[in-house]
């Protein structure tokens, strides 16, 4: 069965981006990329909405793969190899290396990722995407990487009107600068 995950970087208040959209207060140091990169390489498929794949391209551009590090090349390749999923209204096509363009049912197709036996860890990636999983009740994880800085507004992290949800802490890790890693897993209730 897959695993819906739902992970982010985002400020100790809650937001992944602030009031004006940037998300630079969260630029990772060697040590957390190198997470990043183990959390994408476990992954079966990754879920995008139109403004992350448009950001996430900056991967698959040959001008730049010339100027990255060892480590950034390494998560390019790996990013590069991942299934991806673009949800959106508004693309005619989502071109890229391995990148399919869902203009259908976004929670049927999770649905149907979930509850394939040969699937393992399926990333929803953004909050708009996120906010439509979570309250269809098919996230199964949340994964944060919180950064100690307050933002005051800006896209929030939980999608707003989703309602309460318990969690289980899995696994934390703290890193320098006070960033910690944060993961959490959605208790269902017994049926």
């Amino acid at each position: 069965m897959g695993l819906i995950v739902f992970s982010m970087s985002h400020s100790l208040d809650g937001y992944i981006t602030d009031a004006e959209g940037r998300f630079d207060w969260g630029v990772p140091d060697a040590e957390i990329f190198r997470a990043a990169l183990e959390e994408v390489r476990g992954l079966s498929a990754h879920f995008l909405g139109r403004r992350l794949y448009e950001t996430m391209r900056y991967w698959e551009d040959p001008e730049v793969a010339s100027t990255l590090d060892p480590l950034e090349r390494e998560f390019a390749e790996v990013w590069n190899e991942l299934p991806k999923i673009v949800v959106s209204s508004t693309l005619d096509a989502a071109p890229g290396r391995n990148t399919t363009l869902l203009r259908g049912d976004l929670i049927a197709e999770v649905a149907r990722l979930r509850d394939d036996e040969e699937v393992g860890e399926v990333a929803i990636g953004g909050a708009t995407l996120a906010a439509a999983v979570a309250a269809a009740g098919l996230v199964d994880e949340y994964r944060s990487v919180v950064y100690p800085i307050l933002l005051g507004g800006g896209t929030p992290f939980y999608p707003r009107g989703v309602g309460p949800t318990s969690l289980e802490l899995v696994s934390s890790h703290r890193w320098a600068r006070g960033i910690q890693a944060l993961r959490y897993r959605v208790v269902r209730p017994a049926r």
